[in-house]
């Protein structure tokens, strides 16, 4: 052996040939669109974070001491590259619900990269396509359940969408990571109604998040991960940074977690702002996510 190999994830993704006549395991698609945040009354960029993203994930090598489970996943992992961004939020939510319906039916594991949170109201859309119930996960400083905008969907309103569908698809809708200076009473109170779950910051540890997945009935779980939801001081380049929010470690266990969890069928990762970013440091932290997510799925 001649111990100079350096392989890295770009070396193993999209190598489809290495498993012929097989669906991914994963597949990567970008969410270009930011729309539903400058609807927010928020600053844009995010729909600029799914090429940095990729490309610090690509740079990425697969975990050392667990080598072949890791590449053994990467080799089934596909780039769907990104969804045509247009001026149309609704338009493209519904295109991101149709290419999410086509990876839940083949049981590919769709990794959605946003993009502002309008991201995971398109990402829900695939499980009405695809006619399945599914409980929503959700890590965010915001309980992102406002009403729409004079009649306009947009970045604060994915979840409350999701929980008034006309299809009841959304079984439940679950927080983690709040901040409670920036959660609404009324919007608090509108999840109890709705037999959610929700927990401020301080709450949140990675034995109680795995014990609500764990306890969670429904077989299909969407997992969305707002980047806001972690400390500004280690991701300052999102749409709404936290000067008091989750450290690092726990927001990265958690993605490990998600990924090994057999019943997380999908998920996205959202609001990462490459304009206000230092150093590329959350787009980092963000690829770092992806990389713990893989890294769990490559374990189950």
């Amino acid at each position: 052996m001649s111990y100079e190999t350096d392989l890295r994830i770009c070396d193993y993704i999209n190598n489809m040939e290495n498993v012929p006549g097989e669906n991914p395991a994963a597949i990567l698609i970008g969410f270009p669109c930011d729309l539903g945040v400058v609807r927010n009354g928020g600053r844009p960029g995010a729909a600029k974070a799914p090429e940095h993203i990729r490309n610090w994930l690509m740079k990425m090598t697969p975990h050392a001491q667990h080598f072949k489970q890791h590449t053994a996943l990467l080799k089934r992992v596909s780039d769907g590259g990104n969804l045509v961004h247009s001026k149309d939020l609704e338009k493209n939510q519904s295109l991101l619900g149709e290419a999410v319906a086509r990876q839940i039916r083949s049981e590919t594991v769709p990794i959605i990269i946003g993009g502002g949170h309008e991201t995971s109201y398109g990402h829900f859309l695939g499980y009405v396509q695809a006619d399945m119930d599914v409980a929503i996960v959700n890590i965010d400083a915001h309980t992102d359940v406002r009403p729409l905008k004079d009649g306009k969907a947009h970045s604060g309103s994915p979840f409350r969408q999701a929980l008034k569908h006309s299809s009841g698809h959304c079984s439940s809708y679950s927080v983690f990571g709040l901040n409670p200076q920036t959660v609404a009473r009324d919007h608090l109170e509108y999840i109890t109604f709705r037999e959610g779950t929700a927990m401020f910051t301080e709450e949140t540890t990675e034995g109680r998040v795995q014990a609500h997945l764990d306890k969670e009935q429904e077989e299909h779980i969407m997992v969305t991960m707002d980047m806001d939801a972690v400390v500004q001081s280690a991701a300052p380049g999102v749409s709404a940074p936290s000067p008091c929010g989750m450290m690092p470690d726990l927001w990265l266990k958690l993605a490990f977690h998600f990924g090994k969890h057999p019943a997380v069928k999908s998920f996205d990762l959202c609001e990462v702002n490459p304009d206000y970013d230092r150093d590329d440091q959350t787009v980092r932290l963000a690829a770092m996510t992806i990389w713990y997510f893989l890294f769990g799925l490559s374990l189950r």
